[in-house]
């Protein structure tokens, strides 16, 4: 425990994550309005789909937040030249690349708890304005928010794990946002055009990891088509393999 909280502490040490925070803002916002708006058009009879979108608002960028701080957990020890420092304070390195996630968890709690605390307050208001009922006290409501939170803390891990493969802090974050926002997209495009060529390729989008992040919270309407768990399946796949690639890496690596 003294290890992540020496973690958490350089965390609130370095301006970068209330810098992470006031972009954190904007883009919840707009994920809200983006959510109300998609709301409006939705049947009547679909209300805990619309209670569901809404008090999970914030997700796909949200999770970008914890997936750099996660990376840059560890990548700020080389920016810094604290790397070996700490690794020699500490010579058994998976105990440090251990603190680092569990320190990286708590942060991606703490985020997808700010977001959530926002989305409570303001699903009823927008419930209300949409005249529905407010549907918070749905099982399958509360069922999504727990399980957003497993999405927060699993791509927290990953993050960490991406920190080690990658160490630049430049690096990691062009890379990671540029691989989160345009190579989900395009990998998702992909399995929708290969598809012509390898019939039922595009039921496999869910290994795509942000659409199994978001797979965990919306469900799936289809008997025949994966559901919630399917997705939490897969994103914990790839934090296991993520971070055990790191723990391996940083165990065999020359840190200096």
């Amino acid at each position: 425990m003294n290890l992540v909280r020496a973690e958490l502490l350089k965390v609130r040490t370095t301006s970068l994550w209330w810098g992470f925070g006031l972009l954190l803002l904007p883009l919840w916002c707009m994920a809200l309005f983006f959510n109300w708006a998609d709301a409006s058009s939705q049947p009547p009879d679909n209300a805990l789909g619309v209670a569901v979108n809404l008090t999970t608002s914030g997700q796909f960028f949200g999770i970008l937040v914890v997936l750099l701080l996660g990376a840059i957990m560890v990548t700020s020890e080389f920016h810094h030249l604290t790397a070996t420092t700490t690794f020699l304070t500490t010579p058994r390195r998976e105990h440090v690349i251990l603190a680092k996630f569990g320190a990286a968890i708590i942060v991606g709690l703490g985020v997808w708890a700010l977001v959530t605390v926002a989305n409570l307050i303001v699903t009823p208001v927008v419930m209300s304005d949409l005249g529905l009922p407010g549907q918070l006290g749905a099982a399958e409501v509360w069922q999504a928010v727990g399980l957003n939170a497993v999405a927060f803390a699993l791509w927290a891990i990953l993050g960490v794990g991406c920190g080690v493969l990658i160490r630049s802090q430049l690096g990691a974050t062009l890379i990671l946002t540029t691989l989160y926002v345009l190579g989900s997209a395009v990998v998702t495009a992909l399995f929708v055009v290969l598809s012509d060529y390898l019939p039922g390729l595009e039921k496999l989008d869910f290994l795509v990891p942000t659409v199994a992040s978001d797979l965990m919270i919306t469900g799936q309407d289809l008997p025949s088509g994966p559901g919630r768990w399917t997705g939490a399946a897969v994103l914990i796949a790839y934090a296991v393999v993520g971070g055990g690639l790191g723990t391996l890496l940083v165990r065999r690596r020359d840190i200096g």
